[in-house]
């Protein structure tokens, strides 16, 4: 019975014992599951507050650089002042302390913490003396509770106006406004970021937590490397502010393009801006004129459809025309740059020359389909697809609504309208042995690692005419430069080819021409036996001088001189050292006198005799009947000497022999 109550009691202490256990389990995981499940949040956060702080990190936007890793704009992380309105004691005494600091006015600063609310914003991105003339005040006057700083990117263009409206800019929020800046905004954009520092009891940040940073590895702040050349871009600025000074135009537009491979070696315009003060700047500066501007092309336009005839065989380089000086075509009067007849010249004398009625003629024989045909292989028409923003189509017309005139005036590049990356490309494609290119501006785009993310091949778009026909074409051009409109573009111990251009200016209206307002241009490519640059000047508007065989010529050779030396290109010709051709053989002429008006009455019969220096064949001969003087030109282009010397005196309806140089 004893044994048996013993058992009883051990049983039940036993029990007792679980019980309890099991109660003390229950009420520990009840325990753990209240701190897990209901507190877990709020204690986690009061540790990490306890072990470190959170913070926003910003990633500064990507660099843009040239092809040889010259940074052309990049990004460096600066200070941002903001204010809790919230905590502000005394908001006269804030902005009294800040405004001279900051270089804000007083009420500015009244206004931004007016706005009210837990966050605004006083200065962004500001000098690193300025960051820190303002933290010395915020800790000798207690401002922490409501003054503080956030990191963010401040874009810097170390070059100022270089390749301005190539690369564009950046407005307050990293969002890329205009150029590649917007074009690869995606790519390039910098990111925020938020990262967690382990800290000691004084949240000073534990070295172990610094060095364990990474550096960014995200999608984005990617660098872009463009197909500019920094050295090319200087020497084609220099040369249009030359331009600028010379010429006093409306805009200077030039681009220069590899037609080996599409890449834009430079593309420059002015006037133009600084990035970094883009907002000082008139908004019509931003524009790149060279994707988004349309004009009629004028002459530069004949190298295209003298390719197109030769390849077409309707025309041969010695066939033979007669120039009537002007022709009519639907009631519309086609006539020659000068005004003048050439006679009975060859093909190759209208391309050197630049004769309009031959060119109307050729273009008739094409036809509407065939030469809108080759205007569109050659990539007028459509964009190319550059990756800049605003790019232009440009204007064709549709072959089946054209009438002769329209063949005609196309045919000498007036009526279309082209941007000036589509003439200089479809230039680079006769460069390029008839190939068209796709030109590209942009190199390779890099991950902020280093890494390659993606890199851009050559393109071909299609053959535009066959290679023999290309030479031919090429011959041509350069004898445009050897001895024709385009001689000012020549550099001694170099074969040159290319076109001129004189084109009308249409009125803002569409209707018509606008009446002494011309653009004047040059497109051309070196060395002849090599192609390695192809160069497009374009002169709005000049003053004075307007045809482009007289000064976009002498600016694109000058600016195919230095590019030759800087690409250290051997010379391809023997030349002597005086001048690049040998002297021609020129008709004698009298001396040039001393220009002294003639003194005295002018006896009956007799007539003196005028000065016909710099003048046209069309003003020569209109200045010799007015004095009743019989008249023969030599040559073409102005006047350089004539045969009886200005201001003496001579018989009405003497002759006199004028020598004209283009």
């Amino acid at each position: 019975m004893t044994l048996r109550k013993n058992r009883v009691r051990v049983q039940t202490r036993i029990g007792t014992l679980v019980v309890f256990l099991l109660g003390m389990i229950g009420l520990v995981t009840f325990r753990y599951a209240w701190i897990q499940l209901v507190q877990g949040g709020e204690l986690a956060e009061r540790m990490r507050n306890q072990v470190g702080i959170d913070y926003s990190v910003q990633s500064p936007r990507g660099a843009i650089i040239d092809r040889h890793g010259r940074e052309l704009a990049v990004s460096t992380m600066t200070k941002s002042l903001f204010v809790d309105p919230n905590h502000v004691q005394n908001a006269d005494a804030v902005a009294e302390d800040l405004a001279p600091i900051i270089g804000k006015d007083k009420q500015e600063i009244l206004d931004d913490i007016a706005v009210g609310g837990g966050f605004a914003w006083v200065k962004r991105r500001m000098e690193q003396t300025e960051y820190e003339a303002v933290r010395q005040v915020i800790r000798e006057k207690s401002y922490g509770a409501c003054l503080g700083f956030r990191d963010e990117a401040k874009r810097y263009y170390p070059n100022d106006v270089l390749a301005a409206n190539v690369i564009g800019f950046v407005g307050t929020d990293d969002k890329g406004l205009d150029g590649i800046e917007q074009a690869m905004d995606k790519y390039i954009k910098g990111e925020v970021t938020e990262e967690f520092i382990y800290t000691d009891r004084s949240a000073t940040p534990i070295l172990d937590s610094i060095f364990a940073r990474k550096r960014y590895r995200g999608d984005r702040c990617k660098t872009i490397e463009l197909t500019i050349d920094s050295g090319i871009q200087f020497i084609v600025e220099q040369e249009i502010d030359k331009a600028i000074a010379a010429n006093n135009p409306n805009a200077v537009t030039c681009v220069v393009l590899d037609p080996k491979s599409g890449d834009v070696l430079a593309m420059a315009q002015r006037p133009s801006y600084n990035p970094n003060r883009f907002w000082d700047y008139d908004p019509t500066t931003w524009r790149n004129r060279a994707v988004s501007t349309i004009y009629e092309p004028g002459s530069t336009f004949k190298a295209m459809v003298a390719g197109a005839a030769l390849q077409e065989k309707i025309v041969a380089p010695g066939d033979y025309y007669v120039d009537p000086g002007y022709v009519m075509v639907s009631d519309k009067r086609i006539q020659n740059w000068n005004g003048e007849s050439f006679g009975t010249v060859t093909f190759t004398e209208i391309v050197k020359s630049s004769i309009n009625t031959g060119f109307a003629q050729i273009g008739l024989k094409l036809g509407a389909e065939r030469l809108m045909h080759y205007a569109e292989l050659f990539g007028f028409g459509e964009p190319t697809d550059i990756d800049l923003p605003g790019e232009e189509s440009g204007l064709l017309f549709n072959p089946q609504e054209m009438v002769d005139s329209d063949i005609a005036t196309s045919s000498i590049g007036q009526s279309i309208a082209v941007t000036p990356l589509q003439l200089v490309t479809a230039m680079a494609a006769i460069a390029n042995d008839g190939v068209l290119l796709k030109p590209h501006i942009i190199k390779s785009i890099r991950n902020a690692d280093g890494s390659i993310y993606s890199e851009t091949e050559k393109q071909e778009v299609r053959r535009v005419i066959d290679s023999a026909t290309d030479k031919t074409l090429i011959g041509l051009l350069e004898e445009v430069v050897a001895s024709g409109g385009g001689k000012k573009a020549k550099v001694k111990g170099y074969r040159v080819a290319g076109k001129t251009g004189t084109a009308q200016k249409i009125r803002e209206d569409a209707l018509g021409y606008m009446e002494g307002h011309y653009i004047a241009s040059f497109c051309g490519f070196a060395p002849v036996e090599d192609p390695q640059f192809v160069v497009l000047v374009i002169i709005d508007d000049p003053k004075g001088t307007f045809y482009g065989g007289q000064i976009a010529a002498p600016i694109a050779g000058s600016i195919f001189s230095k590019i030759l030396r800087y690409l250290r290109i051997e010379p391809s010709t023997t030349v002597t050292a005086d001048d690049d051709e040998p002297a021609k053989p020129k008709p004698k002429a009298a001396p040039k006198p001393a220009k002294r008006p003639y003194v005295g009455a002018v006896p009956t019969g007799k007539v003196v005799v005028p000065d016909f220096s710099g003048k046209s064949i069309r003003e020569a001969a209109g200045l010799a009947g007015e004095n009743d003087l019989s008249f023969e030109a030599v040559g073409s282009g102005f006047a350089t000497s004539q045969s009886i010397a200005a201001n003496t005196l001579t018989d009405h309806g003497t002759k006199i022999i004028v020598y004209f140089d283009p």
